[in-house]
């Protein structure tokens, strides 16, 4: 008899059998890690037994994964669209990253900014590399060519702006929590 769940137990279990498998385990290799038997780790994977708090934590760690991963519920919009922002000659695209990062695609159209009073300063730390173009990195009083390939990382506590120079640009950046409320926020 299988234990009746939600849509979000029975994703629960396909998650920790992808990872097991993922990692190369067999039901022994992972129950022997968690210190259960196989019995019960199967019945857990396959719907035959209720998932325990207590061992569903410890399977997630061992799998190196966490709990709130374990049970994050399925997301609807797997495909995203670019957001557009002409004014600021840039497109980005999105993407989840760990708690308090995010991962942005950008295409960059227009130079960076001239005049100080263009550069933004805040707290943290930014990192990108170019996909493709050419960008120039506005860093307090210094200008910097970043060709295709070639990454950047600074604090931004220094002045800063970006943009592309001799045609479009496109970026892939992390960016903290404040660098994501400066960057992304102000241009929505």
């Amino acid at each position: 008899m299988t234990q009746e769940g939600s849509d979000l137990d029975g994703l629960v279990r396909k998650r920790v059998r992808a990872l097991r498998a993922a990692h190369g385990w067999s039901l022994d290799d992972l129950a022997s890690r968690c210190h259960l038997s196989a019995s019960t780790l199967s019945r857990i994977e396959t719907g035959h037994r209720r998932i325990a708090l207590d061992q569903l934590t410890v399977i997630a760690r061992v799998l190196g994964s966490s709990l709130d991963q374990l049970v994050e519920a399925a997301e609807d919009d797997v495909v995203t669209n670019p957001t557009h922002h002409p004014a600021h000659g840039l497109t980005q695209w999105a993407v989840r990253g760990e708690p308090g990062f995010t991962v942005a695609r950008i295409r960059l159209t227009v130079p960076p900014p001239e005049g100080p009073s263009a550069l933004k300063a805040h707290p943290g730390r930014e990192w990108f590399t170019v996909l493709s173009g050419t960008v120039v990195l506005l860093l307090g009083e210094r200008r910097l060519r970043v060709e295709e390939g070639q990454a950047a990382e600074f604090t931004t506590m220094l002045p800063h702006a970006l943009g592309a120079v001799g045609g479009p640009a496109e970026i892939l950046g992390i960016f903290d929590r404040d660098g994501r409320r400066s960057h992304l926020r102000e241009r929505d």
